[in-house]
């Protein structure tokens, strides 16, 4: 998936999070609000006109309230009255003067669900009649709402219908806004990824981002100019050591062929053309590594034999020339049809023998190298062994990190420059590498490519 697709479907899901949360925590504060506001409830509920009621007793006609009643109603500044069959007022305590001592019927229906001349009013029945509590003045409202259930439903989904359309809305706002933002932030995120490939960038400097997107323009436009001058300063140097350098081996190799000079003469002679070969050597991985690293020109992909490259690299380092305290051997382990894989046999020949000569290089007291090649059903595999010193546990790991500083010395001798091309070339055509020591002792490197069915290419 695209790093700024990715990016932004994280931010979308955790912005709907938010949102959801947000409108959790809110439908938990109203309803613990109203749980609050509604605990205690109404003076009237609060009250407990049933409990008041017990305390309340009427003995041979003789209504009196005890000292708990009286204290119910002074804690609420209210008062009350006990009312008998006609609506008579048959016993009082804290009643209002401004109030009528005898009631109608119609006064006690109205006054039951709303007010008894502004006094809020809550009624209990009772086998003598009929109580009435008081409580002060604007104290209470009360109101009595009646309807069809049929309106009722018809409200409650209104309610919920214009809830989800808020909500509708506020998603499409958001994911409106966000969707710009992507649209702006997307060529930046793909230009920031691109330049990490080492790839042209340039973008279009408007919108809303045009400063950012200047920036990056610039920054990459730095680094392809550092770039350029890199690869040009190491062409131009490796062709300003070929020219002194052929004239170096040039002579040397007439001093070491001169029978006229003594024989010491000939032997430094002859150090100084292998010196030179390998600064030769050198020199063409250092121009390989920079093709490989900043993409000179195109990879080839063609369908070679592995077993050729094989052969073809065992080869070139024979007729270079091996000191007698080295065995070269090639196995090919697969005895099936030809094992085909695409890339660049130059390219594929040249990594088997940079490996070679690395078990040379690195083993001057000798050792057996064996090249082999084998294969299962999906890969091919190049297998390089020698039992020689073998690698430090060190390199060994930062070789599988493929971090940048591969070159440690070791014996006076330097890994890294023939190894960084190696899995230069692995990697640019989608191949695995691993790196082992060999017990007792040695090193074994096996290299895995994609088998390709013959004369096909993917």
């Amino acid at each position: 998936m695209n790093p700024a697709k990715k990016f932004f479907r994280k931010y979308i899901c955790s912005a709907i999070g938010i949102l959801l949360l947000f409108f959790a925590v809110n439908l938990l504060l109203v309803i613990g609000f109203l749980i609050a506001s509604n605990s205690g409830g109404r003076p009237g509920e609060r009250f407990q006109i049933s409990r008041f009621s017990g305390h309340v007793t009427s003995q041979n006609g003789v209504v009196c309230a005890d000292e708990e009643a009286l204290s119910m109603l002074w804690s609420e500044s209210a008062w009350a009255m006990l009312l008998n069959e006609e609506g008579d007022v048959i016993w009082e305590e804290g009643l209002p003067e401004e109030l009528p001592r005898s009631y109608l019927a119609s006064d006690i229906a109205s006054f039951s669900k709303w007010y008894l001349e502004d006094y809020p009013v809550t009624v209990w029945t009772r086998e003598d009649g009929l109580l009435v509590v008081g409580f002060p003045k604007g104290s209470v409202y009360k109101y009595n709402l009646s309807n069809k259930i049929e309106d009722f439903y018809a409200m409650v989904i209104g309610a919920a219908v214009i809830f989800g359309m808020n909500l509708v809305l506020l998603l499409y706002v958001f994911l409106r806004n966000t969707r710009r933002i992507e649209r702006a932030m997307e060529p930046i995120l793909s230009g920031i990824q691109q330049l990490s490939q080492g790839k042209e960038v340039r973008l279009k400097e408007m919108g809303e981002l045009a400063q950012i997107n200047a920036d990056l323009n610039r920054a990459a436009e730095y680094l392809m100019k550092k770039e350029d001058a890199r690869a040009e300063w190491i062409r131009g140097i490796s062709h300003d050591i070929r020219t002194p350098l052929s004239v170096i081996m040039g002579y040397a190799g007439g001093l070491e062929e001169d029978a006229r000079v003594s024989q010491e003469v000939r032997e430094q002679a002859a150090i100084i053309c292998r010196q030179s070969e390998r600064i030769k050597s050198l020199v063409d991985d250092l121009n390989l590594t920079a093709k490989l690293e900043y993409s000179c020109q195109p990879l080839r992909r063609d369908l070679v034999r592995a077993a050729e490259v094989a052969r073809k690299a065992v080869s070139e380092v024979l007729n270079a020339g091996l000191g007698g305290r080295y065995q070269l051997e090639f196995q090919q382990i697969w005895q099936g049809e030809s094992l085909w894989i695409e890339g660049d046999e130059a390219l594929f020949a040249r990594m088997l023998c940079n490996l070679i000569r690395n078990s040379v290089v690195h083993n001057p007291g000798g050792c057996r190298i064996m090249v082999t090649v084998d294969a299962d059903d999906a890969e091919c595999c190049f297998r390089v062994t020698d039992d020689g010193l073998g690698m430090s546990g060190d390199l060994l790991e930062a070789l599988h990190r493929k971090e940048a500083g591969w070159s440690t010395q070791e014996d006076g001798m330097e890994h890294g420059l023939g190894l960084k091309i190696v899995c230069r070339i692995v990697e640019a055509y989608g191949g695995r590498i691993l790196f082992e020591n060999t017990a007792p002792h040695g090193l074994d490197v096996s290299i895995f490519f994609e088998r390709r069915p013959s004369g096909v290419h993917v």
